[in-house]
C-alpha cells in the first residue's frame, strides 16, 4: 500500500512534465512563425497531404450524420407540428458543435497518426539530432508548418462538414419527409448568427493546431523503437481527442454566456 501514493505521484509528475513539454514545443513552434521562407514548402506539402487523406472521410461522415439528425429531429418535430424547424436544428447543430469537432477528430485520427509516425521514424533514425547538430531547429523546420497546415485544413474541413451535413439533412427532410426547401433553409438561417460561424472557424483552427501539436510532440518524444512509435500514435490520438473535447466545452460555455442562444 505504501507504493500506491508514490505510483500516483509519479504518474502525476509525468503528466505535468508532458504538459509542460507540450506547451513549450507549441510556443517554440509559434515563435518562428514569421520566418515563412524556412517552412513554406513543407507547409504546402503538409496541406496537400492532409487534404488528400481527410476530405473523403469527412464527407462520408458528415452526409449520413446530417441525414440521421434530420430523420430523428424531423420525426419528433412532425409529432409536435413543427417539422419545418428541422432544417434549423440540423444546420445549427452542424455549425455550432459538429463541424469543428468532426474536422479535428479526422485531422487527429488520419493526419495526426501520420505525423506521429513520421516524427517517430525521424527520431529512431536520429534525424532530429542530426538537424540540431547542423544548427537547424527541428521544431521550427518540422512542427511549425504542420501546426499551421493542420489548422488551415481543419477550417476547410469544418466548412465541408457543414455543407455535406446540410445536404444530407436536406435529402431526408425535403425529399423524404415533405418539408419545402424554403422552410428548410429559412429555419436554418433564422437561428444562425455571424458569430456562430466565426466561433466555429476559430474552434476548428485551434483544434487542428492542437491535434498537430500533440502528434508532433508524441512522435518527437517516443521510445526509440518501432513499438515505441506505435504506442506514440495511439497515445497521440487519445490525448488529442481529450484536449479537443475539453477545449470545446470551455469555449462553448464561454460563448453561450456571452451570446445566449436565440429562441
Amino acid at each position: 500500500m505504501a507504493g500506491v501514493p508514490a505510483l500516483t505521484g509519479g504518474r502525476l509528475s509525468g503528466a505535468l512534465i508532458n504538459t509542460g513539454e507540450l506547451f513549450a514545443i507549441g510556443l517554440e513552434g509559434l515563435r518562428r512563425t514569421w520566418d515563412v521562407r524556412t517552412w513554406f514548402w513543407e507547409f504546402v506539402e503538409q496541406c496537400a497531404f492532409l487534404a488528400r487523406v481527410t476530405a473523403l472521410p469527412v464527407i462520408l461522415v458528415a452526409l449520413p450524420l446530417g441525414a440521421t439528425v434530420a430523420l430523428q429531429v424531423g420525426d419528433l418535430a412532425g409529432q409536435l407540428g413543427a417539422q419545418s424547424a428541422t432544417g434549423g436544428a440540423v444546420v445549427v447543430g452542424l455549425v455550432r458543435e459538429v463541424a469543428p469537432i468532426a474536422a479535428a477528430l479526422i485531422i487527429a485520427g488520419a493526419g495526426g497518426s501520420a505525423m506521429t509516425s513520421d516524427m517517430g521514424a525521424r527520431r529512431i533514425r536520429d534525424e532530429l539530432s542530426a538537424m540540431e547538430v547542423m544548427a537547424v531547429n527541428p521544431v521550427h523546420r518540422l512542427v511549425t508548418p504542420r501546426m499551421w497546415a493542420a489548422s488551415l485544413i481543419s477550417m476547410m474541413l469544418a466548412s465541408l462538414v457543414i455543407l455535406s451535413g446540410a445536404v444530407g439533412g436536406f435529402v431526408f427532410n425535403v425529399l423524404l419527409q415533405g418539408v419545402t426547401p424554403g422552410a428548410y433553409f429559412d429555419g436554418a438561417l433564422g437561428l444562425l448568427r455571424v458569430s456562430d460561424l466565426l466561433v466555429t472557424l476559430g474552434k476548428a483552427w485551434l483544434f487542428g493546431m492542437i491535434s498537430a501539436l500533440v502528434a508532433c510532440h508524441m512522435g518527437m518524444k517516443c521510445e526509440q523503437s518501432p513499438v515505441g512509435v506505435g504506442r506514440a500514435v495511439n497515445k497521440a490520438t487519445v490525448v488529442a481527442f481529450m484536449l479537443v473535447f475539453a477545449f470545446n466545452y470551455v469555449i462553448t460555455t464561454i460563448y453561450f454566456v456571452a451570446y445566449p442562444p436565440k429562441i
